[in-house]
């Protein structure tokens, strides 16, 4: 069977700004992040992505018409570029075909407004033929059936509710006495929720992620926190954030008009709909009780503070709202932060920092 080529240069600017930092392949939706759905679907020399992190394949140089990798990875989807790759390399053909019958994730926005499928699919990719680590006789649970609980998770006098959703407790998990979580939700390897914590689906909890307060229908990429009260809506955020005690973000407006967003690609606003809270890119983190407005986007490796309302754009390297953070003050703060989680940050990382900020 052929390879599936997966190409980005078409995507990668109207996802930003996740994807500065990111392969658009690297995006996580669901429980997983687009590369690994297709290792799962396709296997991993199944396919090919495009940039920055190629993806191993058998040897044979991909061929045929490539898909967008903002396609949202589906069984369904997976199964139609089996069937068309038996006959050969996609034409472009087959690959309208099957982009007719799948989901383009075009704006960040689409993240969390595609969320509750993409956990369906990822739920049922997971556990097929596998037996969930018993409930705890303490945890109150409505559907029972959709709850999969994965090695040494730990969890304690909480509330499950999967009959909206399916609920996905990761490995080494943490879900705190006093949780409150409706399905669908996942919370992926080593996240945390902290006690009291409310969530709604359709939420995703990256790994080594933190929440708490008030959540509904967010996408944490990973080893961010969020850790305190504060109420966060339809929003995504990034890889190592964090967001300060009492912070809430508006995600629908008093005239309940459509939410303009951002658009660095075009330097103008996108129309995200009824409802868009924040969209925090990595290494970003705000003061305690900062109010983010209705639409907000943060760039790369912002410290928001200071006593006005954030305004709605805030660039890369923002210092408070109006300074910009000095370089090697930059590296330093990331590198404290990913201490906390016995991390520290890497030589690519470096580079790519480096890229985004324009330092020598």
């Amino acid at each position: 069977m052929d390879i599936l080529l997966l190409e980005e240069d078409s995507c990668i600017a109207d996802l930003l700004p996740f994807t500065s930092t990111r392969s658009v392949l690297d995006i996580r939706m669901g429980i997983l992040t687009f590369r690994e759905k297709w290792e799962h679907l396709l296997g991993p020399n199944g396919f090919s992505g495009t940039a920055p992190t190629p993806t191993p394949f058998s040897g044979r140089a991909p061929a045929g018409t490539p898909l967008p990798a903002n396609l949202l990875p589906t069984p369904a989807i997976a199964s139609l570029i089996r069937e068309a790759l038996k006959h050969g390399p996609l034409t472009p053909s087959s690959a309208k075909d099957i982009l007719s019958k799948g989901t383009l994730i075009q704006y960040p926005w689409h993240i969390f407004l595609h969320n509750a499928a993409a956990l369906n699919a990822d739920f049922s990719l997971l556990t097929a033929g596998r037996t969930s680590q018993p409930i705890p006789a303490s945890v109150q649970t409505s559907s029972p059936e959709d709850i999969f609980i994965e090695e040494g998770a730990r969890l304690q006098h909480c509330l499950l509710n999967a009959s909206s959703g399916p609920i996905y407790i990761g490995r080494h998990t943490e879900i705190m006495e006093g949780s409150l979580i409706r399905g669908p939700f996942a919370a992926c390897e080593g996240a945390t929720v902290k006690m009291g914590t409310k969530i709604y689906g359709a939420t995703t909890l990256g790994p080594q992620s933190t929440a708490g307060g008030e959540i509904k229908n967010v996408v944490f990429f990973g080893y961010s926190s969020k850790g305190h009260d504060g109420y966060l809506g339809d929003s995504v955020i990034g890889e190592w954030c964090n967001l300060g005690a009492g912070t809430s973000a508006s995600n629908l407006k008093n005239t309940a008009s459509d939410v303009k967003v951002w658009h660095p690609a075009s330097g103008g606003y996108g129309n995200a709909g009824i409802k868009c809270g924040l969209l925090m890119a990595d290494y970003s983190r705000c003061a305690i009780n900062t109010a983010f407005n209705t639409g907000t986007v943060v760039g790369v490796c912002c410290n928001v503070f200071g006593e006005a309302i954030p305004p709605k754009y805030i660039p890369d390297f923002s210092w408070g709202i109006h300074h910009r953070y000095l370089w090697n003050n930059a590296l330093r703060d990331i590198n404290n932060w990913k201490k906390l989680k016995n991390q520290s940050i890497n030589d690519r990382e470096i580079n790519t920092l480096k890229h985004i900020f324009g330092a020598p």
